[in-house]
């Protein structure tokens, strides 16, 4: 039973590091305590609780939560700590030895928060420790939240039974599962009465929903389309291996999801797909590509990419980047590899330096760079749907095509979370979002 007593009066304060998906996890914390009668804190207030959604995917990621723990101490004096996440999961009793921190949440409970939060009293000694093993992580929890723009994130999955050679995220997120279709469309069916437009399905592996309900992601996706309210549907990264070729069919001829596709290639080597214990090869991945473009010409197409692992010689990767650079995509999102503790890539022969790295990321960022304003001048002239967001930047807005190219204009609030049918112009001034031609006459 909980103590409501506990929460009168109370403030807190939110803080998300990495992935989408914590931020939709994020925010469920959020209306929980806020059912508590738990408010969030104003500019300038100080905070009663605090909670730390952390990430864990780079070495790099886990001293940016640690630094980040440490400010909060600093802007809340007093306030009650709780950390949770994927660093919370991995290294709980390096997390609860912070200073400030008070209570250390496993990924199994994240979202039970409120029955741990029996007191609100600080810890003098290291925080407490709830967390279950990685192999006993098996519930799923709900989660949707917007952000500050105007898209929505459904969690429609969590887990992983992949187990990359490089990856500490299935020891971090536990296995494999997910919600029903049922529960997923009755979320959406929310989302668009509260008069959100924009959803992206995300999750750790959602191409390998259904697992735990023995449903499937095409089924999902077939009837998500179908709840009236939404203008969009994005679906957040997913595997090659998973994306079928029926499901490509499907969102090119679909009413509701977007010609927006975020796939992750790792390696353009085979060799290295190998030792990252990746399941596909390079032809599946060029499969997958053409594909898509021969059925959504149009598409949007993001690929990640990861240089320097363990084993990446110098043949390899320059293996990778010419496969990367025959490929018809729009952009890369680049990261250096960070050896994790416990992960089987350690085992691997011939470590890359971090110059070399340096170099290499470059070489892809260049890569991206020419493919991203070949696709934008590509559409310039072209009509589109634009869904214009709130944010107000130096007097400009900006929105986003169905597929995924950034437009700007003069801000005009009348246009916030609204699809309008424009006219691609030429580059903005810092080439980062296409401007509007005859915008007086085609933003309507």
């Amino acid at each position: 039973m909980i103590d409501q007593t506990v929460f009168n009066n109370k403030k807190a304060a939110y803080y998300t590091l990495g992935c989408k998906l914590n931020f939709a996890e994020t925010s469920t914390i959020g209306k929980l305590l806020a059912e508590q009668g738990v408010r969030k804190v104003r500019p300038g207030e100080k905070a009663d609780i605090c909670v730390v959604n952390t990430c864990s995917v780079t070495e790099l990621a886990d001293k940016k939560c640690r630094q980040a723990i440490r400010r909060i101490g600093k802007q809340h004096p007093g306030a009650f700590i709780v950390v949770t996440g994927c660093y919370a999961q991995l290294k709980p009793e390096e997390v609860s030895h912070i200073e400030g921190v008070d209570l250390v949440l496993g990924a199994e409970q994240k979202l039970e928060i409120l029955q741990y939060l029996e007191n609100l009293e600080k810890k003098e000694n290291g925080g407490a420790v709830i967390a279950s093993q990685s192999k006993d992580i098996r519930s799923f929890s709900p989660s949707c939240s917007a952000d500050d723009r105007t898209r929505h994130f459904l969690k429609v999955q969590d887990g992983c039974d992949y187990y990359c050679s490089y990856c500490t995220i299935p020891f971090a997120r536990g296995r494999s599962r997910n919600g029903t279709i049922a529960s997923m469309v009755e979320q959406a069916q929310e989302v668009a009465r509260k008069g959100g437009k924009e959803i992206v399905l995300t999750g750790v592996n959602i191409g390998d929903f259904g697992k735990s309900t023995d449903e499937t992601f095409i089924d999902l996706i077939r009837a998500l389309d179908e709840v009236d309210g939404i203008v969009r549907y994005r679906i957040s990264s997913i595997e090659p291996n998973l994306i079928t070729d029926e499901a490509i069919d499907f969102v090119a001829h679909s009413k509701r999801f977007a010609p927006h596709f975020h796939i992750p290639l790792q390696s353009g080597s085979d060799a290295v797909l190998q030792l990252m214990r990746r399941r596909y090869d390079t032809a599946l991945f060029r499969h997958k590509i053409e594909k898509i473009k021969e059925v959504m010409p149009h598409a949007f197409i993001g690929v990640d990419v990861i240089v320097g692992t363990r084993g990446e010689t110098d043949e390899y990767f320059e293996e990778a980047r010419q496969f990367i650079g025959s490929l018809d995509i729009s952009q890369l999102h680049v990261f250096s590899y960070s050896e994790r503790p416990g992960t089987q890539a350690l085992k691997i022969d011939h470590v890359v330096d971090p110059k070399t790295k340096h170099a290499r990321s470059q070489q892809l960022l260049d890569i991206s760079d020419r493919k991203l304003h070949a696709f934008y001048e590509a559409h310039i002239g072209q009509e589109v749907n634009v869904l214009f967001e709130h944010t107000k930047k130096d007097g400009k807005m900006h929105g986003f095509t169905e597929n995924y190219i950034k437009v700007e204009i003069p801000y005009d609030a009348t246009l916030v979370n609204e699809t309008r049918k424009v006219v691609l112009g030429g580059w903005n001034e810092d080439r980062t979002a296409l401007i509007v031609n005859n915008q007086s006459s085609t933003v309507n």
